[in-house]
Formats: C-alpha cells, structure tokens, sequence
C-alpha cells in the first residue's frame, strides 16, 4: 500500500513521459539543508534546477514533488553499474535532514517508517532489484556523501529493500583494522565495481569512494582505510 501523501509539485523535470520499464532504480539522499522549509523552497525554485520525485519531512510526512512518470533532477552525474545519469532510470527520494554541513543528525524514526513504507510499494510497482536501492553518494561518490553514515541501511535490508551483508559482528571485529596487502586492496576495489560503483583507473577520489562504501556497510568507522574488516564484507555483498 502507498503512504498517504501531500502534493507540492516541482517545476524543475522533463516533461516527456518515460516508459515505467526505464525505472530501475531508487536513490535515497538528504536534503542537506537546516529546515524543511528552506529545503522545499529550493526544491520547487525554476531556478535551482533541482528537484525529487519524494519529499519526507521530519515528521515522517509524505510530498510528492514530480509525478514518477517523469524524470526529476535528483541525481546529477551519476553512474551504478552500467548505467549512468541515473535521472532517468530512477526515482529520487529526499528525505528532509541537515547533512554533514549543518550538524548531520539522526533520521526519526516516522522517517525511516516512510522510507520502508514508500520503498516497499516502489519495489512491487517497478519490480526494482534491492541492489538497485542506492544512496546520492554512492553513485556520486566524487562529490556527494548523503544519505551518509545515519541512514539505516541494515533496517532497510532487514524489510527486504537493499542488500547488506548479515556477517556477524563478532566475527568483523576481529578483522577491524587489520592491515591489507597491496594485492588485497586491489582484489577490494575490483569487489566494488562488482557491487556497481564507477571505478576510476587513475584512481581519483579513492578515499572518498572508500568513505563511501563504509558509510553504508560499516558506518562504525568511516577513515577511508580498507583493512581486512572491510574486504570481507565486500567478497559477502558480491556474492549476494
């Protein structure tokens, strides 16, 4: 069943209608502003360009922004797999939280109930893949770091949205901060372009593509440094 949800559309999309086949992913970010108020403002403004198909306010409440059968601009430059400009492959969801550079705080839990209600009901609709549940920053790693190292990623996965990797702590633990060789950062890199993030051969913005893969998989320690902790999560998601 969809939430119940209000209207306040966006000017900011491409009118064409596109086939609802082409929707093969959803990217989940944070609006990185300080107020709801402020954050829908510039989502609605002809002149920022920006919009989302959701909007989820701090109370949990619902907007629908552009209708899904329209491409809203959410993602920008964009890869996952091998697919690029996911703008028009996906459906974007924004979920109202100050980010990274206003005091990055907890999503509620009425947040997060909506992001499983609504995620549930897009997953049936478009029979999306749970590896295709992806946040801004992993498809934009170079440049974005949302939904970041708050969102619950195991929750969603726990609902049967998005992967994780069901390894046991205890067994992790053992392996954090554990040293890699070159050979095996090399075998992790290869794992995350299995996963589906655009590898760069000059290795540009490795760390932030690091940062990335432990702000969703291993959130406890987000330093850039690939240990053996890491790795083993990585080999666990390729396989799923």
């Amino acid at each position: 069943m969809k939430p119940d949800l209000t209207y306040n559309y966006s000017p900011n999309f491409s009118t064409k209608r596109r086939n609802p086949k082409n929707i093969k992913f959803i990217v989940i970010h944070y609006t990185g502003m300080k107020s709801e108020i402020e954050a829908i403002k510039r989502l609605s403004d002809v002149n920022s360009k920006v919009s989302c198909h959701y909007f989820i306010k701090k109370s949990g409440d619902l907007i629908l922004m552009v209708p899904e059968n329209y491409i809203a601009w959410h993602a920008g430059e964009s890869n996952w797999g091998r697919y690029c400009s996911l703008n028009k492959y996906s459906i974007g969801i924004e979920i109202q939280n100050p980010g990274h550079d206003n005091n990055y705080s907890n999503f509620s839990s009425n947040q997060i109930k909506t992001v499983i209600k609504l995620c549930k009901f897009l997953k049936r609709k478009y029979k999306i893949k749970s590896r295709n549940f992806v946040g801004h920053s992993d498809i934009s790693y170079a440049r974005k770091q949302d939904p970041g190292e708050k969102f619950p990623w195991k929750l969603l996965a726990q609902n049967h949205i998005s992967i994780w990797h069901n390894l046991k702590d205890k067994e992790l633990k053992k392996l954090r901060g554990v040293n890699t060789s070159r050979l095996e950062k090399m075998e992790f890199v290869n794992n995350l372009r299995k996963i589906g993030y655009k590898i760069n051969l000059n290795r540009k913005n490795y760390d932030k593509l690091f940062r990335t893969f432990q702000m969703r998989f291993r959130s406890s320690i987000v330093n850039g440094l690939i240990d053996k902790e890491c790795l083993f999560i990585s080999k666990k998601l390729v396989n799923m």
